[in-house]
């Protein structure tokens, strides 16, 4: 691909970034996501399995202050996608953080954040099949079909939704969360009623004597609640979907600010409002790991039916998430390749303007995903979880920090950063990246799962180092070849 041909796809997406280091893997992209698409698709980053599967286990171990959990965290995660979207409006890019990686820490800092990024998606996938899985079994229907097989059967039905166009994606992905929403909304209200008219919920009265009466706030102290912030962490991990996504669309500039600015209520009244609710209907002890805390509550009002419902929406979700996974990843995976990387196959487009080759391969470990629901059932969910905490936590440290040398550039005259700012720089981004490592930390506490997740550092850090042995030279070419056209 020549450099012209780069240039002028850039500055189809971007007339101002004509001026700005051009990414390869911008080039050939459709323009096809509209302003509903975007803001959607932000809200479903917002919305996830972590919320509608993750909850009950973690309610049981921590309690009510699980929503203290998820309201330090949602407030870095909102730090995050707000430096990612100054980012955004200084050079809208399909590659998003790995593209600004490149740019401001080079080619090595692109090859971590990409890679990072895909370890995330791949084992979030993993973990969305297994929900998915789990999700099918509340029904009697599907309890004699083993887990793996349904995990199977979901990953060939997204693959194939999201191998058409980005603009069915965008489609799927608004009617995803519009479901999503008015099913919180709906769960909020009947919650709401319930509290309000004293009804019976399980053989408890609703009220704060759920929380009094029960252990209060910290029911099992303190730790529990430090434990559980590197799972809430990855409740939050879809957010820096907004910012692929900007990157196929014709207006980012009036699109992102506005999707990056709503996050933050959404935050507050979804994850924040529904576990404040859930604390207040039923104790604790009541939840579990292996059933939606949503599920949960419905089924003991009495209306079985409800339970069916609510069960069918957060089996949405889970299908939701891991489209936006395929999405991602196939174009993560491309800019990488383009400047080589990545693998040469997830380079390649559809004739729908669509990179399919980053997709299949993300599929391809979603599959070792299918092996371990067949070893591993009861487990799967809590394995995969904590590892791809490691891939997001490690990506939004990138992102932040790619934000510091972005604006340590603006005051040197180098770069401009545009009106949509991440506020309080540079102080911001040092607590967001500490807070991080302090969630990564914490994972030692727990011997069982997050202990031995940590252990697995060491071992990244060395298949890191190595593949970028064995494409570094094909990187120089590359970046060589780009230079003289």
């Amino acid at each position: 691909m020549s450099k012209e041909a780069v240039h002028t796809a850039q500055a189809a997406a971007h007339p101002a970034a004509t001026a700005t280091p051009a990414d390869a893997g911008d080039a050939g992209y459709s323009k096809d996501l509209k302003h509903r698409h975007v803001n959607m698709i932000a809200i479903g980053g917002a919305i996830g399995t972590g919320l509608f599967l993750g909850a009950g286990g973690r309610l049981h171990s921590a309690g009510p202050a699980l929503a203290l959990a998820y309201l330090v965290c949602g407030i870095f995660a909102f730090f995050v996608v707000r430096a990612l979207g100054e980012l955004v409006l200084y050079r809208p890019s399909s590659g998003s953080f790995v593209s600004y990686a490149r740019e401001f820490l080079g080619e090595k800092g692109a090859y971590v954040a990409g890679w990072m990024y895909f370890l995330n998606w791949s084992t979030t996938g993993i973990a969305d099949i297994t929900a998915i899985a789990l999700y099918t079994h509340y029904w009697s229907l599907f309890t004699p079909i083993p887990q793996w097989v349904l995990a199977l059967i979901a990953l060939a039905v997204v693959l194939a939704v999201n191998l058409i166009s980005v603009k069915i994606f965008g489609e799927m992905e608004f009617w995803f969360s519009i479901v999503k929403v008015a099913t919180l909304v709906a769960f909020m209200l009947i919650g709401i009623f319930l509290l309000a008219t004293q009804h019976e919920v399980g053989g408890h009265t609703p009220g704060l004597s759920m929380v009094t009466d029960h252990g209060g706030v910290f029911p099992h102290g303190v730790m529990p609640v430090v434990l559980v912030m590197q799972g809430v962490i990855f409740a939050y991990a879809a957010l820096e979907l907004v910012g692929v996504a900007a990157g196929e669309t014709s207006e980012p500039e009036k699109v992102v600010p506005r999707a990056v600015n709503s996050i933050m209520w959404r935050v507050g009244l979804f994850y924040v409002g529904s576990v404040v609710l859930l604390a207040l209907l039923l104790p604790g002890s009541v939840y579990s790991g292996d059933q939606s805390p949503f599920v949960t509550v419905l089924s003991k009002i009495g209306v079985p039916a409800a339970g069916d419902v609510m069960n069918l929406v957060v089996l949405t979700a889970a299908m939701s998430s891991l489209n936006s996974g395929l999405y991602s990843t196939g174009r993560i995976l491309r800019s990488m390749a383009m400047a080589g990387s990545a693998p040469k196959f997830t380079r390649v487009m559809s004739r729908t303007q669509v990179p399919y080759g980053g997709i299949l391969l993300t599929c391809g470990i979603c599959v070792l995903g299918v092996g371990l629901n067949y070893l591993m059932p009861s487990q799967a969910f809590e394995i995969v979880l904590n590892v791809a905490s490691l891939g997001i936590i490690s990506t939004w440290v990138i992102i932040m920090i790619c934000h510091l040398v972005f604006v340590r550039r603006a005051k040197a005259g180098l770069v401009t950063r545009p009106h949509f700012r991440l506020p309080g720089s540079p102080v911001t981004e040092i607590a967001t990246v500490a807070f991080l490592l302090a969630c990564l930390g914490m994972m030692w506490n727990d011997p069982e799962v997050g202990r031995k997740t940590l252990l697995l550092i060491p071992l990244i850090a060395v298949l890191l180092v190595a593949g970028w042995f064995a494409v570094r030279r094909r990187v120089a070419q590359n970046a060589e070849y780009e230079v003289t056209q």
